[in-house]
């Protein structure tokens, strides 16, 4: 797997400094972490799920998610649960899949029950799945931690191999602020117990906000709404710290994907679209509503969030374009770690202070982005790789 596999040589050639290296799906938990990007859900009643998979991993989404939870009735249950066996079984035998897995593919499980369910029913289905996202994890209405934990080993050793945790902080324990403190602790606890399983803690703003009804409308982002603000900064604190004993966050869903009536609009810098001849793109994101994704996106990174859960294929191509790494943050990034004793120094690009001590933990975090994202050449922008990303799915799409 690559990101950005879909590009042809010479666009790759001409767009980036470093460009991107391959994922090992055997590798560490901070390489594959880095490495979901935009992680797209599909309800796992859908009956063609084989095949969209395989369609849009040639679209460039390398991380996907089957939900058996929310984005499926309670009435159809017991069918998503066949579909998805059905599904997985047709995605091993799948050539595409078997030569090389093209995406890390997820299942999102409503019990602890229910995952072991469907890991004993799928058969060679289990070898395309890389683990499990865990919904509502530490809230009290809900099955314990330890549990749905107990439940993804079980699951590694029936598979004969480690499958991933993803635990979603999404209840009200964690939303309410009276309770949130003593939830997010004990989460620590748990996760800190079962470290080997946990591939990236993930964030559920749609959850988060519904605990105070509310719902952040096109043109605002999460970071608007401050209750959950709030709440993903308190998580970040506990449970994303750089000194080693934090793990990976993941931001939250973006879950607009047509435009409509929007009382704020927050419009994109006109600049790398000209620069880039780019205008007619910048017309369809705006029209599309995704200025306020292209935003979010960048105060998720801001505060410490990486990738984000996405809802439409249409999101995936634009996460991964802000996920490279500029050439400044990476020239930026290089000078600190070279600097292991410390110190201060203007940046390469003469505009700003590198202190080689306290930039040290954010200059690895670039680093690591750019092994899965590749570096952009110094006069490449997001626009110019979400261009290249848009013809290549144009020309695609016309020659298929």
């Amino acid at each position: 797997m690559r990101h950005f596999s879909a590009l042809d040589a010479g666009t790759v050639e001409r767009l980036f400094h470093a460009p991107p290296e391959p994922v090992d799906l055997a590798g560490d938990r901070d390489e594959l972490a880095v490495a979901l990007g935009a992680t797209l859900y599909c309800p796992a009643t859908r009956q063609r799920l084989a095949g969209d998979l395989l369609g849009l991993s040639a679209r460039g989404v390398l991380s996907a998610v089957a939900c058996l939870e929310d984005s499926v009735p309670d009435g159809r249950v017991a069918e998503a649960e066949d579909t998805l066996v059905r599904e997985l079984a047709g995605l091993a035998r799948a050539p595409q899949w078997r030569e090389r897995p093209p995406m890390m593919l997820f299942v999102r499980a409503r019990t602890p029950q229910q995952l072991l369910r469907v890991v004993e029913r799928s058969g060679e289905g289990l070898d395309c799945l890389l683990g499990f996202v865990l919904p509502k994890f530490g809230g009290s209405r809900q099955p314990e931690p330890e549990r749905w934990l107990a439940a993804v080993r079980r699951a590694g050793e029936l598979a004969g191999r480690r499958l991933w945790a993803m635990p979603v902080l999404e209840s009200r324990d964690i939303a309410h602020l009276d309770t949130r403190q003593a939830a997010l602790l004990a989460v620590r606890d748990v996760l800190d117990g079962n470290r080997d399983l946990v591939l990236a803690v993930r964030t559920g703003a749609t959850d988060l906000s519904a605990a105070y009804g509310l719902r952040r409308p096109r043109g605002r982002t999460v970071w608007d709404v401050r209750v959950v603000a709030d709440v993903l900064g308190d998580v970040v604190n506990v449970l994303g710290r750089a000194d080693g004993s934090g793990y990976p966050i993941t931001a939250p869903v973006w879950e607009h994907f047509t435009s409509g009536e929007r009382v704020v609009r927050s419009a994109l810098d006109a600049g790398p679209f000209e620069e880039s001849g780019a205008e007619q793109l910048r017309r369809r994101l705006e029209e599309a509503g995704l200025d306020g994704l292209v935003r979010e996106l960048e105060l998720d990174r801001v505060n410490g969030l990486q990738g984000k859960t996405v809802i439409h294929p249409s999101h995936v191509a634009v996460v991964h374009a802000l996920s490279v790494v500029t050439h400044e943050d990476f020239c930026d990034a290089v000078d600190i770690v070279r600097a292991p004793g410390g110190g201060a120094m203007a940046s390469s690009y003469r505009n700003k202070m590198n202190e080689a001590g306290p930039h040290r933990p954010w200059a690895e975090r670039v680093l690591a982005r750019a092994r899965a994202f590749g570096v952009a050449r110094e006069d490449v922008t997001y626009v110019h790789v979400l261009q290249a990303q848009d013809e290549a799915h144009r020309a695609g799409r016309a020659a298929g």
